[in-house]
């Protein structure tokens, strides 16, 4: 398969959303994308950006995603978060995971980062495997922890 791997523009945004759409399917939270078209495009492409994005196309249909932002770490300085990495399920096993993964790497080599980070599902076993396959350290000491929209609006109203 003959693909290209390039930085997203906000032309793209469409299609990034659809893929967010299919992880979102793929995690069995279908209804959990809140993110609109206009928020990407205003929130990767304005004048503060707070994310960076890949785009894998192939036959000039995005195909795969890896959206990104830098982040701080009190004990190491500059890191990225790797948030989200997505080949279109009809595309996955073609190497473009692999690719899209690579170019993160190699931006965060550039950028002098002193970490990658993300997140994986326990029970997405490809995944998982893939990242191990690729070096990356799988912490099972550390819990995420969120407050999601209500449970800011819940410690705003009693505090």
């Amino acid at each position: 398969m003959e693909y290209t791997i390039r930085r997203a523009v906000k032309e793209d945004m469409k299609q990034v959303l659809e893929l967010i759409q299919e992880l979102a399917d793929f995690e069995k939270e279908p209804d959990a994308v809140e993110v609109t078209e206009t928020d990407l495009i205003t929130d990767g492409f304005g004048e503060k950006p707070l994310f960076s994005c890949f785009v894998a196309e192939v036959n000039n249909r995005i195909e795969g995603m890896a959206l990104y932002y830098n982040r701080y770490s009190t004990w190491k300085g500059k890191t990225i978060h790797l948030e989200d990495l997505v080949v279109r399920k009809s595309s996955r096993g073609s190497g473009l995971g692999s690719a899209l993964f690579a170019e993160v790497i190699k931006q965060g080599h550039k950028d002098g980062v002193k970490r990658i980070e993300w997140v994986v599902l326990n029970w997405n076993t490809p995944a998982v495997e893939f990242y191990k396959k690729n070096g990356a350290l799988i912490l099972s000491d550390w819990d995420t922890v969120q407050l999601d929209e209500e449970g800011i609006k819940k410690f705003i109203a009693n505090n």
